[in-house]
């Protein structure tokens, strides 16, 4: 039989034992607990050992047992694999996305690669990528060609002229390797919409608001118009009822946002109490992406510009993030990763707590919300059976300390559909083929 990290090995059953189970529905964790999946890598049961089956249920026969791989966790925490809902895997930590257009595209393909993987041996088995990445890596991923998080792409995001994801120069030369699809009006923001699907985009980013790291606009100032935003939705809706996802720091163009009825609103630094309210009453995601402003500033490597907004936004950042984790605002994980470190992703975790989240609620908003948000709650988000069996094993008890999850070297194994991705401690017992001789 071809080792259980290898891609390509075949399928069989999985057992974990001797773990403590946080199976991200919120509800308390399970000590001396057994995770047992099918060969096609579906849970069939979560829960004490007490009342695990001995071997998978629906098997038969001394090749049952032969036919599972089993991973002793010593005694370590299982939780469901992880989800971030904004990363950007198509730029190195601290790129400029106007300069990608300057780089080798073949050395810029193999490096996406290698974070894709960095991010997975980090616990991100599902991740949403919100602009520069091809629908072809999704592909990649989808049919074992490499190895990573499966993927959501929006391919592009759409901005208004002179907006938060115009990054030419001034004399209008491209350098972002086409990030970025512009409209400055209702019909071309719904061809912009067609155009992005039209490349495979599982789901459609506006820019609602000017950004931090563009130089030509502020966090406050507003991006597409509310009309215009209500044409992306609609066309998102006409073409598969794709979501949308709306870049919105400032509190106005968060608005705008909301009543154009994006999905989620990503950044939400400026958020007060009125749009916290709708965004609950219309049951709108908030992505705080708080990485970028506990561990995305550096004045040694970024733009004056870029610092000085940084500086300026990060303690209301943290005052509005907190308040709606306080009013009960639906929050799911994600990091902006290149704005940020890339492989550091869990981190967010603690973010979360440090602004008021409760340990268990922050791996729920990074566990069950986020598949919520991503449309997958049917199949991922919580170690409960019928899900696909994407799960982390972690050194530590992240209730106790939630940070133990931020340090990937705590992260000693990473399951994704029932196939072992990671396993730096060894907790492979067997591996065995089943035994095709028994009748």
């Amino acid at each position: 039989m071809k080792h259980p990290l290898n891609p390509d090995a075949p399928r069989t059953a999985l057992r974990v034992e001797n773990a403590t189970l946080v199976d991200g529905t919120g509800a308390a964790p399970v000590t001396d607990a057994v995770v047992i999946a099918d060969a096609e890598g579906v849970i069939r049961y979560a829960g004490p050992a007490a009342t695990a089956p001995p071997v998978l249920p629906g098997s038969s026969g001394p090749g049952a047992a032969g036919g599972t791989t089993v991973i002793d966790a010593g005694g370590r925490t299982v939780l469901p694999g992880f989800f971030d809902c904004h990363v950007h895997l198509a730029y190195a930590h601290g790129a400029h996305p106007g300069r990608r257009g300057e780089l080798d595209p073949v050395l810029v393909t193999l490096d996406t690669a290698a974070r894709l993987r960095q991010t997975l041996d980090a616990g991100i088995t599902t991740a949403r990528d919100l602009a520069g990445l091809s629908a072809g890596f999704r592909t990649a991923v989808e049919s074992g060609r490499i190895v990573g998080p499966r993927l959501h792409t929006a391919v592009r995001v759409i901005s208004h002229t002179g907006g938060h994801a115009d990054v030419r120069l001034p004399d209008g030369t491209d350098l972002s390797a086409g990030m970025s699809e512009l409209a400055d009006s209702v019909d071309e923001s719904r061809l912009a919409v067609r155009r992005v699907l039209r490349e495979g985009a599982d789901l459609v980013k506006i820019c609602a608001t000017g950004g931090m790291g563009s130089p030509y606009d502020q966090p406050d100032d507003e991006g597409l118009l509310e009309e215009e935003i209500r044409a992306v939705v609609d066309e998102a809706r006409r073409h598969g009822n794709k979501p949308v996802a709306a870049h919105a720091q400032g509190n106005a163009g968060i608005l705008n946002a909301i009543r154009g009825g994006v999905t989620s609103i990503e950044h939400g630094y400026g958020m007060d109490d009125r749009a916290i309210e709708m965004a609950g009453e219309r049951d709108v995601f908030v992505v705080p992406t708080l990485s970028t402003v506990y561990a995305g500033i550096n004045k040694d490597t970024m733009a004056p510009y870029h610092y000085e907004k940084k500086v300026r936004w990060s303690g209301m950042t943290k005052e509005n993030i907190s308040r709606a984790i306080a009013r009960g605002s639906r929050i799911a994980l994600g990091t902006d990763a290149a704005v940020g470190p890339h492989g550091q992703n869990l981190m967010e975790l603690s973010y979360l707590v440090d602004l008021g989240m409760s340990p268990m609620d922050a791996i729920v908003a990074g566990t069950r919300t986020s598949a919520e948000l991503l449309g997958l709650a049917d199949r991922l988000g919580t170690l409960t059976a019928g899900r696909a069996a994407d799960l982390v094993i972690a050194d530590g008890d992240p209730l106790a300390d939630i940070g133990v999850l931020g340090d990937p070297a705590n992260i000693v194994c990473v399951v994704q559909d029932g196939r072992v991705r990671k396993d730096t401690v060894g907790a492979i017992a067997t591996a065995a083929a089943p035994d095709r001789s028994k009748p």
